[in-house]
């Protein structure tokens, strides 16, 4: 992998923790800047942390590795209740504390500090296994109709075409007209767009009363679909990877049942 490829990777693997770390804590990007502000540790703007998140910042200053590794090892040491004490003049972060204060722990259990975070977004370091959820593409395919099959649970499009769509919360024509080809098996989620889908495929699932936004991590979704993905691909569900096999035994049990 040359530098270029190596630094692209690194971008894209430290937008994917800083995601998951923000969807795992339930924190909107205001959390992150207010925190570092009122504890004295650094400057980190909401616009930073939007553009890490979509790997448009390409060239980040060095406050901004040094604040985050300072605050997520300061979480990892105090914990987000005593650090909700500390805040108690400040009720919304306090109650973000309160509500969940886990920081970003490499696979040896220790915090990451500013250097190890460097590493990730230069492409020297992988990220916490944990916090890794980048969709490679040649499974976006097998992920697209482990979607399909999970959202309609097995049942024809039409049947539940309007209830789903009702809990998908994108507004956009082209985003809802998408992701219903997709669960139509017209067509698949490229990688990229199937990364860029999961918070709101997520909420559709709470939406859809399935699971609730307590339980219900973005990584969790994650390995069910892949789960899912796995078990259509088994040998012995040789009629998902035949269609013509499927259509076949699907009109043989109409014919045997009338």
């Amino acid at each position: 992998m040359g530098h270029r490829e190596e630094l692209e990777a690194g971008r894209d693997a430290f937008g994917h923790l800083i995601r998951v770390w923000h969807e795992r804590n339930g924190w909107s990007l205001r959390v992150l800047p207010a925190l570092a502000e009122h504890l004295d540790l650094g400057r980190v703007h909401n616009s930073q942390l939007s553009n890490l998140r979509n790997r448009k910042l390409a060239a980040p200053g060095p406050e901004l590795f040094l604040v985050l590794g300072r605050l997520n090892q300061l979480l990892a040491e105090r914990g987000g209740p005593a650090l909700a004490e500390e805040l108690a003049d400040q009720p919304d972060l306090s109650q973000a504390l309160l509500g969940s204060g886990l920081a970003v722990l490499a696979d040896d259990g220790q915090p990451l500090g500013p250097a190890q975070l460097f590493e990730i977004f230069v492409g020297l370091r992988q990220p916490p296994r944990a916090f890794d959820l980048r969709i490679a593409e040649d499974e976006a395919v097998a992920l697209s109709a482990a979607l399909a099959e999970l959202f309609t649970a097995g049942r024809p499009w039409r049947q539940c075409r309007e209830a789903v769509l009702a809990a998908y919360p994108a507004e956009k024509r082209q985003r809802r007209e998408q992701f219903a080809a997709v669960l139509a098996g017209q067509r698949d989620y490229t990688a990229s767009e199937l990364d860029a889908e999961l918070p709101d495929l997520r909420r559709t699932v709470i939406a859809l009363g399935a699971a609730s936004e307590a339980s219900f991590s973005a990584d969790q979704f994650l390995e069910l679909l892949r789960q899912k993905a796995r078990l259509l691909e088994q040998p012995g569900r040789g009629e998902e990877r035949d269609p013509r096999q499927a259509l076949a035994a699907a009109i043989r049990r109409e014919l045997e049942a009338a």
